[in-house]
């Protein structure tokens, strides 16, 4: 009998915790990448820790550390070795030699390199899936002189999407070929998407942003009631998806594109700087923050560096904290009332509210940006957003429409529209 099961890749991952970072900084982006490597369908048996002042520049571990690793890796024969960081052509090639010592055949990936094969993954349009190929080709190019060598037995699977797998005997030349043709192939479809852009110059553009997983594209199906792709992996995501919305008779547009990520490839931001230009020409931003993870500062500050990098961090923003039906209460007293599990269906609600009036009284509540604490897989709270909302949108409205106050305005219905 033959399975049909897919059976998963497996893989170690390896991390250097330098002196800027602390051993709990190094975990949470461990776990991350073991998040990413989920996302790939692969199956994470070990992860190593190394602390150096800075990554080796031979092999990113030391000559101890590797050979730990090497060990472990022939020993549990493991398919791939992914690192944190992005590995250098030098290192990727120290590496690969190592292992052939021991005549053990292994990929060996990096953050990037991971991170660029879910985004082939996910990507469904024309355009993303331009801006995933013209990345991967820019990644591969310093890469060629050993990049595919573990390819010689024409080996699949995770890493090997898009332009490796159907030329391995790219040279220089002919990838930058490609890079130009690529490049040159979405500024075509940039004038298009312009176009597109400049005929809806008349109407309120919002756009959801935010680290990738936080719930965005929930949040897109709450607001616009119109079934948007949601899924709990990173990077659900990738292609811009915009749908005219109508609050209180004012239409307005409200856009959901790519998620951020600490770490994101330079040439993931280049390529996806048009899908960005739904966040850049923006009226308002909705910054959702997942509150129910331990590091929802850093990811603030990581989209925060990101919109600065694309000149969007001059919107006018609301600052959207999602996940409060799961954001851990273990030490916080209300009242002198101990907040429960809420894992009981009847205390959901009662702890829902105790830790929204807990959230509203904190320093988190800030009036600049204005904050609003809601739950978008439990439908909390969700009206006070779309008032928010009403509010900001109307002031915009205002500006491009004067007379709209003196204006007789009647019932519209509610219109979906998707950018393809």
């Amino acid at each position: 009998m033959h399975t049909t099961e897919e059976v998963k890749e497996t893989a170690v991952l390896v991390a250097v915790q330098t002196q800027k970072q602390t051993a709990e900084q190094t975990k949470e982006y461990l776990d991350e990448l073991a998040f990413l490597a989920d996302t790939s369908q692969i199956n994470t048996l070990y992860t190593f820790t190394q602390k150096l002042e800075k990554p080796d520049t031979r092999t990113y571990v030391g000559k101890g550390k590797m050979q730990d690793i090497i060990a472990y890796v022939v020993d549990n024969d493991v398919d791939m070795v992914i690192f944190d960081d992005d590995l250098s052509p030098v290192q990727i090639r120290n590496i690969e030699t190592e292992f052939a010592k021991f005549q053990h055949e292994v990929k060996i990936l990096d953050r990037s390199l991971l991170i660029l094969n879910i985004f082939a993954m996910r990507a469904k349009t024309v355009q993303a899936k331009t801006q995933v190929e013209l990345a991967q080709q820019q990644y591969i190019l310093p890469r060629l002189t050993r990049m595919w060598t573990h390819l010689s037995k024409q080996r699949g699977g995770v890493g090997m999407r898009g332009p490796g797998e159907k030329e391995l005997e790219t040279d220089r030349r002919i990838a930058n070929d490609r890079i130009v043709f690529l490049k040159e192939k979405l500024k075509q479809i940039d004038k298009q998407a312009f176009t597109q852009r400049k005929n809806r110059d008349r109407m309120v553009r919002v756009s959801l942003v935010g680290y990738t997983n936080v719930g965005k594209s929930t949040l897109m199906r709450r607001l616009a009631k119109a079934e948007v792709f949601a899924e709990n992996k990173l990077f659900a995501t990738v292609d811009a998806t915009v749908r005219k919305v109508t609050f209180d008779t004012i239409p307005f547009l409200l856009s959901d594109t790519v998620g951020f990520i600490r770490k994101l490839p330079t040439m993931l931001i280049e390529s996806f700087k048009s899908t960005l230009d739904e966040v850049r020409e923006a009226d308002i931003l909705l910054h959702v923050v997942d509150i129910s993870h331990p590091n929802y500062e850093e990811h603030i500050e990581v989209v925060n560096s990101t919109l600065t990098e694309i000149g969007a961090s001059d919107k006018p923003t609301i600052l959207v904290f999602n996940k409060i039906d799961l954001f851990s209460s273990e030490e916080i007293v209300i009242n002198d009332w101990e907040i429960g599990s809420g894992n009981e269906p009847e205390n959901q609600q009662s702890r829902i509210e105790k830790v929204t009036a807990f959230l509203k009284n904190s320093y988190m509540n800030n009036p600049q940006p204005q904050t609003v604490f809601i739950s978008a897989e439990q439908k909390e709270n969700i009206e006070e957003l779309r008032e928010t909302i009403v509010k900001a949108v109307k002031e915009k409205h205002i500006l491009i429409f004067p007379n709209w106050l003196n204006e007789v305005h009647y019932p519209t219905e509610e219109l979906e529209e998707e950018e393809e």
